[in-house]
């Protein structure tokens, strides 16, 4: 087992050391779990057994366990799975995009918003699935098999197979992405296991790191494919929730079939992805004292990008009552009236609250950098757009053209249990993806450093 480094470890004056940046990063990898660990991760299980058990009751007896009715047959598993896939926006937004813009802010907070995109594009391919009740007779039947069961094949007209396709798609990208970032990381982990005398570990990391020599064409192809990466992820930011935005935009029911959607829709990904972005890193940085890199300069900036989609969002949030007057359609008109001031006029404003007003409170640079604050207002940025996403789906179909079929959505216990699922599913992963792999990205950290030591 080769376990060379090239890796210089100089000092570098008036900072930190590539030592220093391996040390601190590989230190919660080496290290035992801490007791906040550990409780943290017991709470994340807790969660994912008892919505295990809502889903294991969902595919037992069906749909019907949900809370649907004959008007409103979607609500809260699409507008979950809708959440979700925003939320996976922002890695990939900030490895890819901020990678080819030669961003360096964006190298401290990369691999956590990457592992973040992993995780919660997971936790929504699983709405879709479950939405088919009895998964194990017909998944297959969302892809594109050979007519060999002698009936027709998928609907390539539908939108709905349009998102099988674009998220998978961004889903592998992705995770070649966030796994070939790993690599050199890894070997840092592999070559410190060996000095230490732990050769288990060694060997373990070894094979996660492909035997990494650190030689300089290594580095070199390394680079390129980086770089050929982050072009193919690049229009999937944009194409994935621009596709998930024709699953409604493609109809013809008031309230969804608008031309605003897709660049509406990809606004609010960024939007939220950035929020949740923000939650996570701040709870990294405090629990695995990262204060050296995830600084208050990151957090700043990633605010200022909140600002940016979240005025974006609100724009489109008004253009939407403008067109609905504007174009003298009785029943769109309707539709956005009854947002307003229908029987869900409470989650409407709940929206409108959380995702146009409290975003404003960023313009202020003692907001923007309090990182109580920021963290606060990140969390209701989230719930904003969960209401958003559910203001979309649920007004605009529980009042349909025929008032006698007019009804209301009542989540059920399994409804709720199915999204409380998704939740522990998420953290399990991100907290076992923070304790055994490295948080931030040491190769490019250490490549500032070393550029910095050289200007110098």
């Amino acid at each position: 087992m080769q376990v060379t480094s090239t890796l210089r470890e100089t000092l570098v004056t008036g900072g930190k050391s590539v030592a220093d940046v391996s040390h601190d990063i590989s230190r919660q990898v080496e290290g035992k779990p801490t007791r906040s660990w550990w409780a943290a991760f017991g709470i994340s299980l807790v969660l994912l057994v008892f919505g295990a058990y809502s889903c294991w009751m969902l595919l037992w007896h069906g749909v019907g366990v949900w809370g649907l009715n004959k008007t409103v047959g979607w609500a809260w598993d699409i507008t979950n799975f809708v959440w979700w896939v925003g939320i996976g926006h922002a890695g990939t937004l900030i490895s890819a995009i901020l990678l080819l813009f030669r961003q360096r802010w964006r190298m401290s907070i990369n691999r956590a918003a990457e592992a973040m995109t992993i995780f919660a594009v997971i936790c929504a391919a699983s709405f879709p699935g479950f939405h088919m009740g009895r998964l194990w007779l017909g998944f297959y039947w969302a892809l594109p098999l050979p007519n060999t069961f002698g009936s027709l094949w998928v609907n390539f007209n539908s939108p709905l197979l349009w998102d099988v396709f674009a998220i998978s798609t961004y889903f592998s990208v992705s995770l070649v992405f966030w796994y070939m970032g790993l690599i050199p990381d890894f070997a840092v982990i592999r070559d410190r296991a060996v000095k230490m005398g732990h050769m288990t570990r060694a060997r373990i990391y070894n094979a996660l790191s492909f035997g990494w020599d650190g030689a300089a064409k290594t580095w070199m192809r390394y680079e390129s494919v980086a770089l050929i990466l982050a072009g193919l992820s690049t229009p999937l930011v944009l194409s994935v929730h621009t596709i998930v935005s024709f699953d409604f935009a493609t109809s013809v029911i008031p309230g969804w079939h608008t031309t605003i959607f897709p660049p509406y829709f990809v606004a609010g990904a960024i939007f939220s992805g950035f929020a949740m972005v923000l939650t996570l890193l701040l709870v990294t940085r405090k629990v695995f004292k990262l204060e050296d890199y995830i600084t208050i300069y990151h957090v700043e900036l990633m605010n200022i990008i909140i600002i940016i989609t979240g005025s974006i969002v609100g724009v489109a949030y008004i253009t939407e009552f403008f067109i609905a007057w504007y174009g003298q359609v009785d029943a769109e008109y309707y539709a956005f009236y009854n947002r307003a001031t229908g029987p869900y006029w409470w989650a409407y404003w709940s929206m409108m609250t959380c995702n146009v007003i409290s975003p404003q409170l960023f313009w202020f640079k003692k907001i923007r950098t309090n990182l109580m604050a920021t963290f606060i207002l990140a969390a209701i940025v989230n719930i904003g757009m969960w209401f958003e996403r559910f203001v979309i789906i649920v007004t605009s179909i529980h009042r349909d053209y025929l008032p006698s079929s007019w009804t209301m959505f009542h989540p059920t216990i399994y409804d709720i249990g199915q999204y409380i699922f998704t939740f522990g599913l998420f953290f399990t992963f991100f907290f076992l993806f923070a304790k055994f792999f490295p948080v931030i990205n040491m190769a490019e950290v250490k490549s500032i450093i070393k550029s910095t030591s050289e200007k110098k």
